[in-house]
């Protein structure tokens, strides 16, 4: 584990190497899972400040279940979380023309209309975090079968995790964070 402030990251984190394929897994993160997408207590504002411009990028099933459910739930084992339509995709998600699993306030975001991406846990994802009374636990936990094409993919062109991962990382943890992981494993690949 690196110890970086009050963060450990698994040393996978650095060492392994990873780049989503949608082509293949087609988002499959975001219904493959127990749970809705885990959100930050402040992320919960997000979603209520931008949920009637989000709105028009998501499914009839999406919107008829966050206005039947809530915007957001509370899991016993997650915390907060995003809805699911039947147990499965995100109620926030909609497939595109080629099957693949999109976010409605990423869609928003990059249309200009919001200031918010999406939630954290999201955008980290292979990366999980955990906090803990000492602080945070990032690991890097891909699903065996639906991120295998991720991870091939990550392999084949050589870019490990933490560098695909870098506008997230920099996201939840800032700039020197970011600097100071970069600073391990180039000193840890020197090494090798």
């Amino acid at each position: 584990m690196i110890a970086i402030d009050n963060v450990l990251v698994s040393d996978d984190v650095i060492t392994e190497q990873f780049v989503c394929d949608l082509l293949k897994c087609k988002g499959g993160c975001c219904e493959d899972g127990d749970a809705g997408a885990p959100l930050e207590d402040e992320e919960m504002d997000h979603i209520n400040n931008f949920y009637e411009i989000v709105k028009p990028y998501l499914t009839p099933e999406g919107i008829k279940e966050i206005e039947s459910r809530g915007r957001y739930m509370f899991d016993r084992q997650f915390g907060w979380v995003t809805p699911t339509i039947g147990g499965k995709m995100c109620a926030y998600g909609f497939k595109d023309e080629k099957g693949i699993i999109k976010c409605g306030f990423e869609a928003a975001w990059y249309d200009g209309k919001t200031t918010w991406k999406k939630p954290i846990s999201c955008h980290l994802y292979p990366i999980k975090t955990d906090s803990t009374e000492e602080g945070e636990i990032v690991n890097y936990e891909p699903r065996q079968t639906l991120c295998r094409p991720g991870c091939v993919n990550g392999k084949k062109l050589k870019v490990p995790v933490y560098v695909f991962l870098k506008e997230a990382l920099i996201r939840k943890y800032g700039e020197d964070f970011y600097s100071a992981l970069e600073e391990v494993a180039g000193s840890f690949f020197a090494k090798k």
